[in-house]
């Protein structure tokens, strides 16, 4: 066995990585020694390998070295020479963000949190206007009947994000008319004014709840499943080649997904409304109140004005999970960890989104008296 061994061919401000011998593990100089025995005024370092025996990880891990030094001193390292196997392995190690202790990255003061904190959102606002202002340019395209969106995919979505989604929606929706109704007893049975725990929970489920707990239960399910779905088409390049092949990936991608949620997000908020209710009603036939009075009070309490209110709600909050979720996956990294961390990012930001929506909407309403 030769003993392993590198050395350096400068040349200007070029040189030659030459490595040669057998480099196995525990026989074989680090990355560290290579990296010191490169001149100062390198700008680029070709690989030779036509001297190198056999090898094995010790290499790769030694020139894995060499190439986040050289990135970090913005120097070109190229290993085209070098066998196909060992540049697979160092290309698919590269891609790998190397581990590093958040102890090393914490901020040294407190106007550097400030800074970093006000750049990072000042970057996300910046590209959420772009993505918005893509996904209304692909909406126009789409009515006026130009857009490279597929009406099988629209009927698709429609199908996940509204049959599907009627379970759980059903459930949540009887408990919130549950949960309306005892927290509406507690007072209004002092007074014994209990029949009108139907006006609270009818009102509460119509303007309110409704709209709001549908929406939060389709950005967990809808929103991190379109963040999943974009995020693995970007990991497989699935993506870039669309671009390859001229089609909009908003147009494509994007907007099949936003119409299904438009188009059902009322529908599940008008059926969330009325599960709600009759949750509200199992609770006040429990406290003297008939099912008739019941039915009569929320006929009397709720209007078409009240209901509208909550729908378009529902409209405005399914366009926000779906920039949320699809934002989030076309933005993800190239490997696995990363579609992980979109569908979380999807579900925070949406969540984050209909808060301020709603907090929005309310305000809006009680300025125009409705």
């Amino acid at each position: 066995m030769t003993e392993a061994s590198f050395h350096i061919e400068p040349h200007d401000q070029h040189c030659n990585l030459i490595v040669s011998g057998d480099w196995r593990l525990g026989k074989a100089p680090d990355g560290t020694a290579v990296t010191a025995s490169i001149p100062a005024n390198t700008t680029d370092i070709d690989l030779v390998t036509t001297q190198l025996g056999h090898w094995d990880s010790s290499l790769a891990i030694s020139l894995l070295q060499v190439m986040r030094w050289s990135k970090d001193k913005k120097i070109n390292f190229n290993i085209e020479s070098a066998p196909q196997g060992l540049q697979q392995l160092l290309r698919l190690a590269i891609d790998v963000p190397a581990y590093e202790n958040a102890s090393e990255n914490k901020p040294r003061s407190l106007h550097e949190i400030v800074y970093n904190g006000l750049t990072a959102i000042g970057q996300e606002v910046r590209m959420t206007l772009t993505f918005v202002g893509e996904t209304s340019l692909a909406l126009m395209n789409w009515v006026r009947g130009g857009a490279k969106t597929r009406r099988s995919d629209i009927f698709y979505f429609i199908q996940q994000a509204g049959p599907k989604a009627l379970a759980i929606v059903t459930l949540i929706s009887v408990l919130v008319g549950m949960i309306l109704a005892y927290l509406g007893s507690v007072q209004l049975r002092q007074l014994g004014a209990q029949v009108y725990v139907a006006n609270l929970v009818s009102l509460g489920m119509v303007r309110e709840m409704g709209a709001l707990m549908t929406a939060v239960i389709m950005a967990g399910r809808t929103g991190a499943a379109y963040a999943a779905q974009l995020g693995t088409m970007q990991v497989n390049d699935e993506i870039d080649a669309l671009k390859v092949m001229g089609i909009p990936s908003v147009e494509f991608l994007v907007l099949p997904r936003m119409l299904a949620l438009i188009f059902v997000m009322p529908l599940l908020c008008i059926y969330a409304d009325i599960i709600g209710m009759a949750g509200g009603a199992l609770t006040a036939v429990n406290m003297d109140v008939s099912f008739t009075q019941y039915v009569l009070q929320t006929q009397d309490a709720v209007d078409w004005v009240d209901i509208s209110t909550g729908i378009v709600k529902s409209i405005f909050f399914g366009v926000l999970i779906a920039i949320a979720g699809c934002q989030a996956g076309l933005q993800c990294g190239r490997n696995s960890n990363a579609v992980g961390m979109a569908a979380t990012n999807a579900v925070v930001r949406a969540i984050v989104y209909l808060v301020v929506a709603d907090a929005a909407f309310n305000i809006l309403y009680d300025k125009l008296g409705i």
